[in-house]
């Protein structure tokens, strides 16, 4: 059981929004792959939000992945699902296999990585890099030259994730171990709403460096 492949065209910045709202501004500026990670929904506000990201992702053509919430996906045909280690153990991951969706696992240390290699996903999220920004750390940060070594035992897409700014973008691309560069505050502006300048200036630098 393989999971299919995201195509040749690197994941690039990486979006990880929690509303729906935030994704056409995101497509508009240029990005292909977004992920929808939801935390203070449930019940039909939740299914709601997941319809319409899919919907709006379908419209500019956009990789869209849905965080957590499997089942959800499975039912609204998502482009792919993402989940953490916790997830990984409880999600029905032949269902998923069996309604084609392409599936990311997050990944903390070399012994996790070993454990979503045996899914055989459709890329492996690697972090936190850097020392995260929006949350508590949780594992000490991979950054750079582990990221590149552990990159080595992984045949699929890899996205670098935790902590990465515009100040430090330059170094992970630099490393040339990841496909996928997840930025969560790093494409709002001060009041949470996304910037399409920041968001631009973000490609123009994981561009020139590559």
């Amino acid at each position: 059981m393989t999971f299919p492949s995201c195509d040749d065209t690197p994941l690039g910045i990486y979006p990880v929004v929690d509303r729906t709202d935030k994704l056409e501004p995101l497509y508009q500026c240029g990005i292909n792959t977004t992920q929808l990670r939801v935390k203070d929904l449930t019940g039909r506000a939740l299914e709601e939000e997941i319809i319409q990201a899919i919907k709006i992702s379908e419209r500019y053509h956009a990789r869209l992945f849905i965080n957590d919430y499997w089942q959800l996906a499975i039912k609204h045909h998502a482009y792919g699902i993402h989940l953490g280690q916790e997830d990984i153990e409880e999600a029905d991951t032949q269902a998923i296999w069996e309604a084609g969706i392409r599936l990311g696992i997050s990944t903390h240390t070399p012994e996790e990585i070993n454990i979503a290699l045996g899914f055989k996903p459709s890329y492996l999220a690697i972090g936190p890099i850097y020392e995260p920004i929006s949350k508590a750390l949780t594992y000490p940060p991979v950054g750079t030259e582990r990221l590149k070594a552990w990159a080595r035992s992984v045949p699929y897409p890899i996205v670098a994730i935790g902590g990465i700014t515009e100040e430090n973008i330059a170094d992970v691309v630099a490393a040339k171990a990841a496909s996928g560069i997840a930025m969560i505050s790093g494409v709002l502006d001060g009041e949470g709403n996304i910037s399409e300048e920041r968001t631009r200036m973000l490609m123009r630098v994981l561009e020139s460096v590559q």
